[in-house]
């Protein structure tokens, strides 16, 4: 432990819209959104970081700098430390660490926790590359945070450890050290899309193994953590489908049921005073229209009163396992009257519609891990695999730009699939298949080598 620590510590060294929304913007939302909303199924299944059958890595952090705190923020909980002793031995932090997150914003003043899973995944990429400045890239990559995800049951079993290692870091490094998990594993999961159905149905008991086998270990795992920042994204690719897609494909009325009532059963069981909520909001292709923003929000809205309005829900993640960029004037695709023209537009508009239903203290945090490139798709709803894609910004703590924007963070993983090219494969969706799509792509979350390639050489600001 103490010679794979020296090298952690090595490694851890850097500390409005508005507009009309006629009948072709409404329905784009929906297709673009729907398609896109298959975003996550996207890169959700891409949660399965197991999928690469890869061992484990050497776990590292990266900085996110500080920044100016922008509010209290719900989600800031009661002030807590560290004790110095982390659970696998280890730590010299004689007088705590002090987790208090600056302003409420979990991402702000600590290191992010890198994922050793990950960090194994981009090394068997390394093993295969012998272009001498791409390896240098790519071990650059190896020292940024990505999220860790929990899209199956079996998952949960590997989360106590993810978090002792990242107690461990913090233990070492005398400062917070912030882990972020996806929660994603919702009866009849993702229901317009094929790549990322789940393994829980709702016709066949999903919604009691849910709760009892899935958010309660995650409960009884993150209430063993108290002395750290743990942020969950949850449930990518639910509730913005049922303002978009209902009685289309799996989206039907039980479907609907089960994501309104397990959504809100999550962020209840899974407030905590270090637990930083962000409930998944889709993106600028799929809620940029305002009547689908005014949907979306009455429903996120609905969610979290019907789970008591739990403090620890901190905001929304948009942009999770998509490729829409920041900011743009010109795509290659048809806008459809949607007056988002990107993530910061979408948030800004998106957070004045929250404020209509009594949610405007919520915040938001963004997913750059592909969206460095734009002019890559003819269609905003396509979403499988996109070739020409590139990782965007990194991971930052209050980077400006949008309403109360917490973190750019990297929430799909850079090199997991998300979905695969075979036609004949149970779960193939027509998305992997349009002329956008990488055809040698494997199945959901399994690791693309060549596509990882490729996102290395494209990402913009360049590794």
């Amino acid at each position: 432990m103490g010679k794979w620590l020296a090298v952690l510590l090595a490694t851890a060294s850097f500390a409005a819209c508005s507009g009309d929304n006629g009948g072709e913007g409404g329905e784009g939302g929906a297709a673009a959104g729907t398609g896109a909303g298959t975003p996550t199924g996207s890169g959700v299944g891409a949660g399965t970081p197991t999928g690469s059958g890869v061992g484990a890595g050497t776990p590292t952090s990266t900085g996110v700098g500080a920044g100016t705190p922008t509010s209290t923020g719900v989600g800031a909980g009661t002030p807590t430390s560290s004790t110095g002793a982390s659970p696998t031995g280890g730590g010299n932090c004689t007088g705590g660490v002090d987790i208090t997150a600056p302003g409420g914003n979990p991402f702000d003043g600590a290191e992010l926790f890198v994922d050793p899973g990950y960090v194994a995944k981009v090394q068997s990429s390394i093993d295969k590359t012998t272009d001498a400045a791409l390896v240098e890239k790519m071990k650059k990559v190896q020292s940024i945070s990505t999220a860790f995800w929990l899209d199956r049951i079996e998952a949960v079993g590997q989360l106590s450890a993810h978090l002792d290692a990242a107690l461990e870091l913090q233990n070492q490094l005398c400062k917070p050290v912030t882990a972020v998990i996806v929660v994603y594993d919702l009866p009849n999961r993702d229901c317009f899309a094929e790549a990322s159905n789940g393994e829980l149905r709702v016709e066949n008991g999903g919604v009691e193994r849910y709760r009892n086998e899935f958010i309660a270990p995650i409960k009884a795992i993150l209430a063993a953590h108290p002395n750290q920042r743990i942020v969950t994204i949850i449930e990518p690719d639910s509730l913005p489908n049922l303002a978009t897609n209902l009685g289309k494909k799996d989206c039907t009325p039980e479907t609907e049921k089960a994501y309104r009532e397990e959504v809100a059963h999550a962020i209840s069981e899974l407030n905590m005073p270090h637990v930083y909520q962000y409930i998944d909001a889709a993106h600028s292709g799929w809620l940029g229209w305002p009547d689908n923003q005014t949907k979306g929000a009455q429903i996120f809205a609905d969610v979290i009163k019907a789970a008591g309005n739990p403090a620890g829900v901190r905001g929304f993640a948009t942009n999770v396992a998509n490729y829409t960029q920041l900011s743009y004037s010109t795509e290659s695709y048809d806008q459809q009257s949607n007056p988002c023209y990107g993530e910061f537009d979408y948030v800004d508009a998106m957070a004045t519609a929250l404020a209509g239903v009594g949610l405007g203290d919520k915040h938001f945090i963004i997913d750059t891990s592909r969206n460095g490139r734009g002019n890559i798709r003819a269609d905003w709803g396509y979403w499988c695999n996109n070739v020409g894609a590139g990782m965007g910004e990194r991971p930052k703590a209050n980077p400006g730009g949008a309403t109360r924007l917490d973190a750019f963070y990297w929430v799909k993983p850079p090199g997991d699939s998300d979905g695969t090219a075979d036609k004949n494969a149970e779960r193939y969706d027509l998305f992997c298949g349009y002329e956008n799509a990488d055809q040698r792509a494997p199945e959901a979350g399994f690791w693309f080598h060549e596509y990882f390639v490729e996102c290395v050489k494209n990402a913009n600001p360049p590794l």
